[in-house]
């Protein structure tokens, strides 16, 4: 049976990755410095350092909150790599939460799920009004999970108004097949229990997104994810794994008003 690194491996099909590396932390270290104290940084929920979210809150009244989960395959980055995603929500009034976690294998996944949960939970009393959520691959993965029956306290859920896994990991199995797995530790029991894939339909609106120029697994993760819960699917022409989530930073793009307009409808 042959392993599956090359298909999950996104860098290497990405020209000039690196700069996208360099750029996030050095961008989203400038959004923190011009927001200045609309910036609430390191707002602990749970034991660990890593166990804690930043706030970035827009001028005047905030009209909802968007939850931003980062990826990295569950094995690395850190809330402070994305703090330049919330300047589209940020500008249409909206405040945006963004967490991080541990990451394996000092937790398993299913252990980063339950961190999740907490820090949506405690975001949710930490805050008024409506609450979106996106994450963006293995944070595709986590956002998703959040919609899982038992996972969310129904006041909570009470307020979601609209998910958007982007370029989500909705199927664990494959990932046995990877040497990331060494890490991860999956089973077959395992990779099932923590694929969203196999959740019942939500009662949420979800839209699933990713970019038609990502790895054909990523496209068969998003498309599985739309097809089991009957979700649109948002296939976005020219983009790939890296630059999918930039749209976050524009007021005016289409992702940032699904997220801030679905309260209204």
């Amino acid at each position: 049976m042959p392993d599956l690194d090359d298909a999950y491996a996104n860098a290497p099909y990405i020209p000039d990755a690196e700069a996208f590396l360099d750029r996030w932390p050095a961008t989203a270290a400038a959004y923190r410095a011009a927001l200045g104290a609309r910036a609430r940084l390191a707002i602990s929920y749970g034991p660990s350092e890593r166990m804690a979210y930043d706030l970035f809150q827009p001028e005047g009244a905030s009209r909802g909150t968007l939850i931003f989960v980062h990826g990295g395959y569950w094995l690395k980055f850190h809330r402070d790599h994305w703090s330049h995603l919330a300047a589209g929500p940020n500008a249409r009034g909206w405040s945006v939460a963004m967490p991080s976690y541990d990451l394996v294998p000092r937790v398993s996944i299913a252990g980063i799920t339950q961190q999740i949960a907490q820090a949506v939970t405690r975001i949710a009393a930490d805050t008024s009004g409506p609450i979106s959520l996106a994450g963006h691959s293995a944070g595709g993965h986590l956002a998703a999970r959040m919609l899982a029956p038992g996972m969310l306290h129904a006041d909570v859920l009470a307020r979601l108004t609209h998910v958007v896994p982007i370029s989500p990991v909705s199927d664990l199995e494959p990932l046995i097949r990877t040497s990331m797995n060494a890490d991860f530790g999956l089973d077959a029991d395992m990779a099932r229990a923590e694929s969203p894939r196999y959740q019942p339909t939500p009662d949420i609106p979800v839209t699933v997104r990713v970019g038609a120029d990502e790895r054909p697994v990523f496209l068969d993760q998003a498309r599985w994810l739309a097809e089991a819960w009957g979700a649109p699917l948002d296939e976005v022409a020219g983009l790939h794994h890296f630059d999918i989530i930039d749209d976050l930073e524009d007021p005016g793009s289409s992702l940032v008003a699904q997220l801030i307009t679905a309260a209204a409808t």
